[in-house]
């Protein structure tokens, strides 16, 4: 996936611009992943509950290993928490396939493309991870994407979102991120942005609204029926 800047961000200056999370907001991903992370303790010889899990998904692999290993009080080295990640890899690539866009995910992307505003992905995910997910998005060629690699400190850190403004050409001030989880609600609020929130993640709507959220919508799809309250001319 190629990562772009917008080669005229005047025309986008004055407008809102959008920063979407990928997994359990644009697809369908979430509960693919909390078995996939559930499969790789097991085999390191822990046994974590899926609702636990859960809570975790949202963050990278590496700060969920060690949100996880503190709340049960226990330990890693660096080397067997790249395993976790490997395992963790290698049981989501089983399970990837069952994996659809979320409702309405590709027409929001393709209304906005349309409408002339700009919008970026960002993932917690690592490129080889979130290319499946991305793929059955439809994307055009010259779609900006942030990935695990690109960023110094993963959300619930400001940085992946401030890095998805400034490819876009936009100030952060100028965004809304989108995200199903209080992760990226957080990580929302720490950039000083617009955070609006989607319940495909299992999150529930009080959650989303504490954790900062301008708006709760459903999915991707009822989102789309109501730009109208981003201030965004729909002709």
């Amino acid at each position: 996936m190629q990562q772009s800047k917008s080669d005229d961000s005047s025309k986008q200056e004055g407008r809102l611009a959008f920063l979407f999370d990928l997994d359990g907001t644009l697809v369908d991903s979430v509960y693919r992943h909390v078995l996939a992370w559930q499969e790789a303790f097991q085999k390191s010889g822990l046994d974590f509950p899926a609702w636990r899990i859960h809570r975790r998904v949202g963050m990278s692999g590496g700060l969920l290993i060690r949100a996880l290993l503190r709340e049960s009080e226990r330990t890693m080295t660096e080397k067997e928490v790249k395993q976790v990640e490997e395992y963790h890899g290698e049981a989501y690539a089983r399970l990837v396939a069952d994996v659809k866009p979320l409702p309405g995910a590709r027409e929001v992307l393709s209304e906005l493309s349309r409408l002339k505003i700009a919008w970026a992905i960002v993932t917690s995910s690592a490129p080889e991870k979130a290319q499946p997910a991305l793929k059955m998005l439809n994307l055009p060629s010259d779609a900006t994407v942030i990935t695990r690699g690109e960023v110094q400190r993963p959300k619930p850190e400001p940085d992946p979102f401030l890095v998805g403004a400034q490819r876009l050409g936009v100030e952060i001030r100028d965004c809304a991120v989108v995200g199903d989880s209080v992760w990226d609600l957080l990580s929302a609020q720490r950039a000083r942005t617009l955070g609006v929130g989607v319940l495909t993640g299992g999150y529930g709507r009080e959650e989303l609204e504490r954790a900062g959220a301008y708006r709760v919508y459903e999915t991707p799809e009822d989102m789309l029926r109501h730009l109208d309250e981003f201030d965004v001319d729909l002709e």
